[in-house]
């Protein structure tokens, strides 16, 4: 296949590519810089520029971009460029793929368009939540209208927290397990929906493959842990203890907004429209997932 990809330089879509790659497709990335090699076209999101021809022929078009939710304190500014970061250029994308007739359009979007649900089991069935993070996944997904309308088949991905070897999450946190430092967050009883970077990848490659898959698809694996059970399970992949206790005000004080709508509240989601499409987990337990993401 010949696949477009745009936010390649990310976690996610550095794995993406060299997986795609791997398997004998065509890549080709866009990105927002000069190009330096023969795969990569220019182009511009916020000034809503793309080539049509680079998209012309392509068999689908696959969308990572977005400014990472907990690289910064959340000012407004940050706030708006979380929103705009991946509004625009979805927004862009949806029109170019549907002029260009791209017949699948594979969207980022993640399990905080749920909000908090406590200890409510969500798949995707269940309706948006409150919070600024629901909302911008809310509109995220709406963005891809125009793909859809032109009858584009259209995937959001909503992806839980990714477990990688390197980088995300668990590059925050490995070093501070390691140094016995680790601990529960606030009350330890919210929950944490989570995949592996092994998963996450196989997952898209999926849903690209599937011509049955269309709409909200939960890149999640089957058993979302509280914070409390995460804990544990990483102190005992890093071979550390992690007896402390960070009070909610803590954490609130420390990273501000982000900590009441990603670190002390979370979703507990399962992915129904994976599993009933008959994918296979590699890691579906959050041993599995640590042991993998926290190997030598």
């Amino acid at each position: 296949m010949r696949i477009v990809v745009a936010g390649s330089s990310g976690m996610i879509g550095q794995a993406l590519v060299a997986s795609l790659r791997t398997g004998g497709h065509d890549v080709t990335r866009l990105v927002r810089r000069r190009p330096s090699r023969a795969d990569e076209f220019e182009w511009d999101p916020q000034h809503g520029v793309v080539d049509a021809e680079v998209l012309r022929g392509a068999d689908a078009v696959v969308n990572l971009c977005g400014a990472g939710i907990g690289d910064k304190r959340w000012s407004g500014a940050y706030k708006q460029a979380i929103r705009d970061s991946r509004l625009t250029a979805t927004d862009v994308l949806a029109r170019a793929v549907a002029d260009a007739a791209v017949p699948v359009l594979v969207n980022g979007s993640a399990i905080g368009y749920y909000g908090d649900t406590g200890d409510r089991v969500v798949d995707e069935s269940a309706p948006s939540g409150s919070g600024f993070l629901a909302a911008v996944c809310r509109d995220w997904e709406a963005a891809t209208a125009p793909a859809r309308a032109a009858g584009v088949r259209t995937v959001s991905l909503r992806t839980a927290t990714v477990l990688a070897p390197t980088g995300g999450m668990l590059g925050k946190l490995r070093p501070l397990y390691s140094l016995g430092l680790g601990g529960r967050l606030g009350s330890g009883r919210q929950y944490m929906s989570w995949i592996s970077l092994a998963d996450e990848i196989a997952a898209i490659e999926f849903v690209i493959a599937r011509d049955d898959l269309h709409g909200p698809v939960n890149l999640c694996a089957p058993e979302p842990v509280t914070n409390k059970r995460f804990n544990s399970a990483l102190g005992g992949a890093l071979h550390r203890p992690a007896p402390w206790v960070v009070p909610g005000f803590a954490v609130s004080a420390l990273i501000g907004e982000f900590a009441q709508e990603a670190v002390l509240s979370g979703q507990r989601a399962i992915p129904t429209a994976l599993d009933g499409a008959g994918f296979t987990f590699r890691h579906s337990t959050i041993d599995e997932a640590l042991a993998y993401a926290c190997a030598r």
